[in-house]
């Protein structure tokens, strides 16, 4: 469900009325009654009491933060099913809502950001995944590995999955494009998919960190993502639940990192 396109017609529905109602309605209300307090129908109470909260919300989703709900195992183990998260929506640029025409520059993504973006072969679909490959650069993943412009990620053991979710004793590794390194599974009984591209202008190449159980940059499904199909930076979970179930108090607050 796209919310934010029918944010967006509550507001000009909302707001049309208000207008039609301050332009034409509310003068021949008075003129009929003969006084110049008339109350108002109850759709432009309606109206008038929505559009505001209405007008608020959607400046939030679309320029702030907006919501979003991990729904696979392709972002573990740092993101789970269940998760909640916050994605930063200013972090690359201010886009217009529904068009998404961006309108202010704001930042640029960076190799190891987690990014929410809109699928390639169906915007209506959002994905996240971990960036690695920015325009121009050449990337090859051989057997989990990654090579970008032909020096090796460094890539270290980190011990095994413990916390369920149907991958415990997944081997777990310590991968690191920047200062602080980020943890990637390697899930059991499934095959690597190895990849050799160069990243066009304008394109970026993106991995789940569960990097066996992943449909990502290396599959035609989602393929290179063009810039304009970037939301936002995912900043926080705010929480944690699978229904049925409890929800995971120990998840809440944390940096997606």
């Amino acid at each position: 469900m796209d919310f934010e396109a029918i944010f967006t017609l509550l507001l000009a529905v909302t707001g049309i009325l208000l207008l039609v109602d301050h332009a034409i309605l509310k003068g021949r209300r008075q003129h009929a009654a003969k006084s110049p307090v008339v109350p108002d129908p109850l759709p432009i109470q309606y109206a008038r009491s929505f559009f505001p909260v209405i007008l608020i919300v959607l400046l939030v989703r679309a320029f702030v933060f907006e919501p979003f709900r991990i729904p696979s195992a392709s972002m573990m183990p740092g993101l789970v099913d269940g998760d909640f998260i916050f994605v930063e929506k200013f972090s690359y640029g201010l886009r217009v809502p529904v068009i998404n025409s961006k309108i202010l520059s704001t930042g640029e993504p960076h190799r190891g950001d987690v990014i929410v973006f809109r699928l390639p072969t169906d915007p209506a679909v959002h994905f996240i995944k971990r960036l690695i490959g920015l325009p121009g650069d050449h990337i090859v993943v051989r057997n989990n590995q990654v090579t970008i412009n032909g020096t090796l990620t460094p890539m270290q053991a980190d011990g095994f999955y413990s916390g369920g979710y149907g991958f415990t004793g997944a081997e777990l590794a310590l991968e690191r494009f920047a200062a602080e390194p980020h943890v990637i599974m390697l899930a059991q009984n499934r095959d690597a998919k190895d990849f050799d591209t160069v990243v066009p202008a304008g394109h970026y190449f993106f991995m789940g960190d569960n990097r066996n159980d992943s449909a990502d940059s290396r599959f035609p499904l989602v393929g290179l993502v063009p810039e304009r199909n970037l939301v936002g930076r995912a900043a926080r979970i705010w929480m944690n639940w699978q229904i049925p179930g409890w929800p995971h108090w120990r998840r809440i607050g944390m940096k997606i990192r």
